[in-house]
């Protein structure tokens, strides 16, 4: 008997952990995988989120290229359709208390693409500011503010944004944040050029400095980034801002995006522990 169990001692103990899995799944079924709790109702989400409040929500909208190419639409087309959910999200928002909404709409990168995209998206961007839906959203005590290099702000969008900044500047139901010509890391470039230009006694650069001379110098952290798309990566989003976000991945395309999606979202926030390096 001692010499099968040594010949054999490799197949017992592959064979038990085999057993121990079988018995776990069969008694508790009901087990999620982590980080997908199960999704909660509208009453007791609006409870987790007095217990734990979110005050800054980051989105970066991916995908709306490739799902126009899914529908077989030019590819610039899915932005149009990307706005929809952006209403939805502002919805949300003003519904559960969310007291700030940062949106990556265009990135410094993105003047790579191709000019007829450009121009379809700047297009599409001045015809929302100027709708009659994006003025209802106005009424509803949402301040707007463009957040980027100013001096890449294309020219026939430079007066519409500087209109809508200043009459939603007293607003406070929601503060909406659109990062536009933006990039992190041009974003702290031109800070610190910023600084050593003014710094001329020579004394050190603290991070309270550097915080002050970005572009988005007054937004308080980042609590939760949901990023569509698939795609599991910040790509240039707030990097000061988002030192300790709770991240959220979704593979849907932007344009897709539902209510339902929102709600997991912020009920993955809800279940997080937030450390903050302690």
């Amino acid at each position: 008997m001692k010499t099968f169990f040594k010949n054999n001692l490799l197949y017992i103990l592959l064979g038990t952990c085999f057993a121990l899995n079988l018995f776990y799944y069969i008694q508790i079924p009901q087990r999620r995988p982590y980080g997908k709790p199960a999704t909660l109702s509208e009453p007791e989400l609006h409870a987790r989120l007095e217990q734990k409040p979110l005050k800054h929500l980051g989105i970066i909208m991916d995908g709306n290229r490739r799902w126009a190419k899914k529908q077989g639409f030019k590819p610039w087309l899915g932005h149009k359709k990307g706005v929809d959910p952006v209403k939805e999200v502002i919805s949300f928002c003003l519904e559960y208390h969310i007291p700030e909404l940062t949106l990556y709409v265009f990135s410094l990168e993105n003047f790579k693409r191709p000019q007829e995209e450009l121009s379809y998206l700047f297009d599409v961007l001045a015809q929302e500011i100027a709708s009659k839906e994006f003025d209802e959203i106005m009424q509803k005590g949402v301040r707007i503010r463009f957040i980027g290099d100013r001096t890449q702000f294309p020219k026939q969008l430079v007066s519409i944004i500087h209109d809508t900044e200043t009459k939603s500047s007293a607003h406070t139901n929601l503060k909406l944040n659109l990062l536009f010509c933006y990039g992190g890391q041009q974003e702290l470039v031109a800070a610190v050029s910023t600084l050593v230009a003014i710094k001329k006694d020579q004394q050190p650069i603290t991070q309270k400095d550097l915080i002050a001379a970005l572009w988005s110098a007054d937004l308080p952290p980042v609590d939760l980034i949901i990023r569509t798309g698939g795609d599991q990566r910040l790509s240039n989003f707030l990097p000061v801002q988002s030192a300790y976000s709770e991240l959220y991945f979704l593979a849907c395309y932007w344009p897709e995006l539902t209510r339902t999606h929102l709600r997991e979202a912020i009920n993955a926030y809800t279940n997080s522990k937030r450390n903050f390096g302690v």
